[in-house]
């Protein structure tokens, strides 16, 4: 008897949410099968990938990177150099220098390089911020008001600081917002739950749910988002809806097979860069079967060789 495969029909979809303006502009989410499962549905948005840029500029101790960004002198031109990147479809710009217990970089200044990164690059620009609650919650009201129109991603809000930017970034500026959560789907549908009721839309917020480098805890991650697009796709939660977006680069690069040198590594495990693009790109390519919408990656062999598994399987 011949297999019949019926296929797996799900009540709900996740919600489409656009960053950027005019032809260049992506939009994550919109699915209704699970991850990757386009041999039940086509799937709309495929995931997308960003490039991480560092305010503090690429680490040029790394030969391919350092080649890749040779000329780039400014913050501006190192972002418009990763737009070149084959299989890129935005930059993210991350305010390492803005935290407090680091550079402290005046708001000012952080508002101003934002405004010159935006002007360089000619794709669709989310920013991260320094990680510090209460100096995010200021920056990126700033940040919203100086790039109105530019429909920018706002990485990301969290229970200390969502209101500030729910309201003086997303409803005043019409920016996306990020809702950052740590690994745990109640903690993600509850910020998704208050952002809400300060009359922020499905369609202006994504998931940041966090992550970690593979073999670091990532079945922790691999579960809560199947539960997260189960609960959305199956149960129908319109709260659990948004798309998920996933910083891959500080994770994997922040790991000992990826910043040990050669004469500190363990016999066999190679040279250093090949084995930070590869922790990159595995950690990647789980992210994106376990329901991430859209992963941003650092180093540009990355990008390059997930662009291409994304394309050969959606």
């Amino acid at each position: 008897m011949p297999f019949k495969r019926t296929p797996q029909k799900f009540p709900a979809s996740i919600k489409e949410v656009t960053i950027g303006a005019g032809d260049k502009a992506v939009t994550l989410g919109g699915e209704n099968v699970l991850p990757l499962y386009s041999f039940d549905e086509p799937i709309k948005n495929p995931p997308k990938i960003g490039v991480e840029v560092s305010d503090q500029g690429p680490d040029r101790s790394l030969p391919d990177l350092a080649k890749f960004y040779e000329g780039a002198k400014t913050i501006a031109e190192v972002a418009k150099r990763a737009c070149e990147i084959p299989g890129a479809s935005f930059i993210s710009l991350t305010l390492e220098s803005a935290d407090p217990n680091g550079e402290d970089k005046p708001i000012e200044d952080c508002v101003a390089l934002c405004k010159e990164v935006a002007a360089a690059v000619t794709l669709p620009l989310a920013i991260q911020g320094s990680k510090n609650a209460e100096k995010d919650g200021q920056l990126f009201v700033k940040i919203a008001e100086a790039l109105e129109g530019k429909n920018v991603l706002l990485l990301s809000a969290r229970e200390e600081n969502y209101k500030p930017i729910a309201v003086g970034a997303v409803q005043a500026y019409g920016q996306k917002i990020g809702a950052e959560s740590a690994v745990d789907i109640n903690l993600a549908k509850q910020l998704n739950v208050v952002i809400s009721q300060m009359g922020i839309k499905n369609e202006s917020v994504v998931m940041n749910i966090g992550t970690a480098a593979a073999g670091y805890g990532f079945e922790y991650v691999v579960s809560t988002m199947d539960r997260i697009k189960l609960a959305a796709l199956a149960q129908n939660d319109d709260k659990l809806q948004m798309p998920i977006i996933t910083p891959i680069g500080e994770q994997t690069w922040a790991v000992g097979e990826s910043f040990k040198s050669e004469a500190d590594a363990e016999p066999g495990w190679g040279p250093q860069e090949a084995r930070g693009i590869a922790m990159e790109v595995s950690t990647a390519a789980a992210a994106i079967a376990s329901g991430s919408n859209a992963v941003i990656l650092r180093h540009p062999k990355s990008v390059e060789a997930v662009a291409r598994l994304v394309a050969s399987i959606v």
